[in-house]
């Protein structure tokens, strides 16, 4: 199976939602992948409203988007805490290639990257060489 390489760390866009350029955390670690929301908010039990990133990052539009909600998952973060998550799905362009991704609404102000790719969305199509950031 041929596999692009990806690095620790890259850079990508999400076209459905204005978003370009933004730097993302390769977890090989983590299960699900996950992007920083200024805001989320729950319309009714299959939508959700949403305001991605915030007012330090550059890309922020300050923008509000609705998604139907796919599912919510528990997660265990880094610090170990378990955490209720909203999961959406949208489109996300890695390397000059398009992929449907799920990502899960989260607080992600405290960390250094807004977006988070974890295993899940990394099997089967990229090769983590640990040695190349971007």
């Amino acid at each position: 199976m041929d596999l692009e390489v990806i690095g620790r760390t890259t850079k990508l866009s999400f076209p459905e939602i204005g978003l370009n350029n933004i730097s993302a955390k390769v977890d090989t670690g983590a299960y699900t992948s996950s992007i920083h929301c200024g805001s989320i908010e729950k319309i009714n039990e299959k939508q959700v409203r949403c305001i991605f990133l915030d007012a330090e990052n550059k890309s922020f539009s300050g923008m509000e988007y609705t998604f139907d909600i796919i599912k919510e998952v528990s997660v265990k973060s880094s610090n170990g805490i378990k955490e209720r998550r909203i999961v959406i799905q949208t489109k996300v362009v890695v390397n000059e290639k398009e992929f449907d991704i799920y990502l899960t609404l989260t607080d992600r102000k405290d960390m250094k990257f807004p977006v988070l790719l974890g295993r899940k969305f990394l099997k089967n199509r990229f090769l983590v060489d640990v040695s190349i950031s971007i």
